[in-house]
């Protein structure tokens, strides 16, 4: 996973193809643009998504609510990455509801393996939300995918795996 710099732009695009071109082809990669001007030209879009593609690198699809800009749905691997950024308001729990149904679209096209990173600006809440996308996971498709047993605790330990 490469996050690139908000100010990281498509002026920069000739970098960013000169690494790719140099990564190794037998390891996974996905990258994470931020910069609005990757979004707001449908060109330069298209140009970058057919570029991962030919290279085999995933476009991070990312969905904030701060950024909306920035959620678009093209996969350009059959192993999507989304990094999924909560906002700690109910609304995030609707949003993890929307991506369990696009997740069924994607396996109906031909999505193999999923990476699904979620995280939230007050992280204590992160393991309960990622608890319940599993818990839907689970449901929907039929999966036994294990949630953490940290979620159900208050307890927080991480400073000890340091």
């Amino acid at each position: 996973f490469l996050q690139m710099h908000e100010r990281f732009s498509p002026q920069s695009f000739d970098k960013l193809k000169q690494f790719i071109s140099d990564w190794p082809t037998d390891l996974k990669l996905s990258v994470e643009l931020r910069h609005p001007d990757w979004f707001a030209e449908p060109s330069i879009s298209e140009e970058l998504y057919q570029f991962l593609e030919q290279n085999g690198i995933a476009n991070t699809l990312v969905d904030t609510a701060g950024r909306r800009d920035m959620l678009h749905m093209r996969m350009t691997t059959p192993e999507p990455f989304v990094r999924y950024v909560g906002s700690n308001h109910s609304s995030d729990y609707k949003r993890l509801d929307d991506w369990v149904n696009r997740i069924e679209d994607w396996i109906t096209q031909g999505m193999s393996e999923l990476h699904f990173f979620i995280h939230q600006n007050l992280e204590l809440e992160s393991p309960m939300l990622a608890a319940y996308f599993i818990k839907q996971l689970n449901e929907r498709f039929k999966l036994s995918l294990t949630i953490p047993a940290s979620t159900l605790s208050t307890n927080s330990d991480q400073a000890s795996l340091f």
